[in-house]
């Protein structure tokens, strides 16, 4: 019997803790926590495998997409 699972780590982007995940089962979109710090991620990539801090306004990254427009005068 050949099982062959692709499990891969992840760091957490908080505490740089990896993450094991099953690289043929997750997709976009899906939420995951972190065993050490607690924190919520979102799969944001599949290829490769990448997460997002989740926090309660949404994306928590330096992505000058989802910065606050009050900077603008």
């Amino acid at each position: 019997m050949l099982l062959e699972e692709l499990k891969m780590a992840v760091v957490c982007p908080e505490c740089d803790n990896p993450i094991i995940v099953d690289a043929d089962e997750v997709e976009e979109g899906e939420t995951v926590q972190c065993d050490e710090c607690g924190v919520d991620l979102e799969i944001v990539s599949v290829d490769p495998v990448e997460l997002a801090v989740i926090d309660e306004a949404g994306y928590d990254d330096e992505d000058p997409m989802h910065a606050d427009d009050d900077d603008e005068e």
